[in-house]
């Protein structure tokens, strides 16, 4: 049984694999440190990999299609200290920090999840 695209990226934010993806602060967005992710779930492969693609342009036209918006850096500047200092990393090695809104895709309620549709 293979999981849809949206589960597959709930899977990784929860996870604590992953440093290169987390939830913002209000637990309605997700933030993506672009450069950790490619190394870290897009370079990926064989049974270890996760998403059909190790292109971050093709990751974020995915998200597109199922309704991620991109949010500007400071409307969710973190609040939480791991977070912030996550930012703080990204930035000082020159990475760059993404952030994407979904109203289906939020930490607090997971039975959205199933309304994360194909557009």
């Amino acid at each position: 049984l293979s999981l849809s695209f949206p589960q597959k990226l709930r899977k990784i934010v929860e996870s604590d694999l992953f440093r290169s993806i987390w939830w913002s602060w209000c637990g309605k967005c997700v933030v993506i440190d672009e450069e950790l992710f490619k190394k870290e779930v897009l370079c990926r492969t064989g049974p270890l990999r996760i998403f059909a693609t190790q292109s971050m342009k093709s990751f974020l036209r995915q998200m597109n299609v199922y309704g991620f918006t991109k949010v500007p850096q400071d409307s969710e500047r973190s609040a939480s200290l791991p977070e912030f200092l996550a930012q703080e990393d990204a930035a000082s090695a020159h990475s760059q920090v993404l952030y994407y809104h979904n109203p289906s895709f939020t930490r607090e309620h997971p039975q959205l999840l199933e309304k994360c549709k194909r557009r």
